[in-house]
C-alpha cells in the first residue's frame, strides 16, 4: 500500500536517475559535470510547488524515505572496511592524518563565518564536516533531518553537489599547474571522501600530469576510501561532539553579549 501510496516519489526517482545517467559525465575544460549534479537540478524541479508534481506531504515522506537510504550507505560503508583493512594499515600516517585536516578546515573557517551571518545551530551540522552522505546519516540518526542540524548539513550537502566539483576541479587544476606539490601529493588531497569531488579533481590533476594518470588515480581512490571509512567514525566520536562544545561556548558568548547590549 506504501508503494502505491507514494507512486509518484518512485517514479520520479527512476525517470531522474534514467536522465541523469543518459545525460552521463560531461567535461568542459577543467569542469566536470557528474550524473549526480543533473539529479539534484531535476529533482529541485520537480519538487517545486507552482508545477504542482509532488505534494508537501509527499515530499515530506520523501524525506522519511532519504533518511533509511543513508542508514543504508553506512552500512554499505561498514561492510567495505574489512576487506580493506591491508590498506588502510599499509597506507601511511600522510593518509590517515589528511583527515585531521578535513575537520579543522571546516572548524577552523567554516564556524566563524556561520556565526558571522547569525546561524544558530545550523552550524552545527553545516562546518561539523565536508556534508557528504555519510555526514548526512550521521546528523539524520542523531538529530533527524527536520532540525536545525539536518537544515545545516543538507544545506551544505547541496552547495557542495552544485558547486563542490566545479570550484575542486578548477582549484586542483590551479595548483598543479604550480608545480609546488608533487602529483601524488595533490592525488591524496583529491580523496576528500566525495566521488564527485575526487573525480573532477583528479581529471584536472592528470591534465597537468599526464605521465602519472595510473598512480594519481590510485593514491586519489586509496584516499577517498580512507576517508570515506575513517572519517565517519572521526566524524560520529571527534568532529560531532567537538563542534557542539565549540559552538555552544562561542554562541553563549555572543548571546550574552547582545543580552547585555541592549
Amino acid at each position: 500500500m506504501d508503494l502505491i501510496k507514494n507512486y509518484r516519489i518512485h517514479l520520479a526517482a527512476i525517470i531522474i536517475v534514467v536522465i541523469a545517467e543518459m545525460i552521463g559525465t560531461q567535461r568542459f575544460g577543467l569542469i566536470i559535470f557528474l550524473p549526480l549534479l543533473y539529479a539534484l537540478v531535476l529533482g529541485t524541479i520537480v519538487s517545486y510547488p507552482a508545477l504542482k508534481i509532488l505534494t508537501n506531504p509527499q515530499m515530506e515522506r520523501a524525506s522519511h524515505i532519504l533518511g533509511i537510504s543513508m542508514l543504508l550507505l553506512i552500512a554499505k560503508l561498514g561492510l567495505d572496511i574489512g576487506p580493506n583493512l591491508h590498506m588502510i594499515l599499509n597506507s601511511g600516517w600522510a593518509l590517515i592524518f589528511q583527515e585531521l585536516g578535513h575537520f579543522f578546515g571546516t572548524l577552523v573557517f567554516g564556524l566563524p563565518v556561520a556565526l558571522l551571518v547569525r546561524m544558530k545551530r545550523e552550524a552545527i551540522g553545516a562546518v561539523y564536516s565536508i556534508d557528504r552522505e555519510p555526514n548526512i546519516a550521521i546528523i539524520a540518526e542523531r538529530f533527524g533531518l527536520d532540525s536545525p542540524e539536518g537544515r545545516g548539513v543538507m544545506g551544505m550537502y547541496i552547495c557542495g553537489t552544485v558547486f563542490g566539483a566545479l570550484w575542486v576541479s578548477i582549484l586542483a587544476g590551479l595548483i598543479a599547474q604550480t608545480g609546488f606539490f608533487h602529483p601524488h601529493s595533490l592525488a591524496m588531497g583529491a580523496g576528500i571522501g566525495s566521488g564527485s569531488m575526487m573525480a573532477a579533481a583528479t581529471a584536472s590533476i592528470i591534465s597537468v600530469y599526464p605521465d602519472y594518470e595510473e598512480t594519481v588515480r590510485a593514491y586519489a581512490a586509496a584516499a577517498n576510501l580512507l576517508t570515506s571509512v575513517i572519517g565517519v567514525y572521526f566524524a560520529l566520536f571527534v568532529s560531532l561532539p567537538v563542534t557542539i562544545k565549540v559552538y555552544e561556548f562561542f554562541a553563549g558568548r555572543r548571546d550574552k553579549a547582545e543580552k547585555n547590549a541592549q
